[in-house]
Formats: C-alpha cells, sequence, structure tokens
C-alpha cells in the first residue's frame, strides 16, 4: 500500500491534463501491473510533464518500446 500512495503522489503534475489521466490510471489500472510493468510506470513518471504528456498523448511517436504497455493503458484513460 505504501508504493501505491507514492506513486499516487508522483502523478500529482503541473498539468491539469496529466493529473486526469494518471489519477485514473491509478484508479483503474496500477494495481494490475507486474513488476515490470510497475518499474515501466515509474520511469514514466520521472519524466518532465511536457514529454510524458507528449508521450500520452500521441505526440510523440518515437519513444522507449519497453514503455509500450504502459503507455497502452495511460491511452486509453
Amino acid at each position: 500500500m505504501k508504493e501505491f500512495e507514492r506513486a499516487r503522489w508522483r502523478c500529482r503534475r503541473g498539468m491539469l491534463e496529466l493529473d486526469i489521466v494518471l489519477q485514473r490510471f491509478m484508479d483503474q489500472n496500477y494495481r494490475q501491473l507486474d513488476e515490470t510493468g510497475l518499474l515501466q510506470f515509474e520511469r514514466l513518471l520521472a519524466l518532465p510533464d511536457n514529454d510524458l504528456w507528449d508521450l500520452i498523448s500521441g505526440k510523440q511517436v518515437n519513444y522507449d518500446t519497453q514503455w509500450r504497455a504502459v503507455l497502452e493503458l495511460l491511452q486509453k484513460n
């Protein structure tokens, strides 16, 4: 549970759009992630807001393929 709360805190960003998508992701998908998915999500959260938003919104299509599974879940939210 502590990891969940820490991740939820890291989802609080400076962009309203990111806040909405990331909080929805936390509520609907976070607990189903395996260890690899959790690591991918943590790495995505380390990105600057604009870069992360570009990935989620599809503006940036060249990205590390290891993020594909988590990005697809984020894009559904």
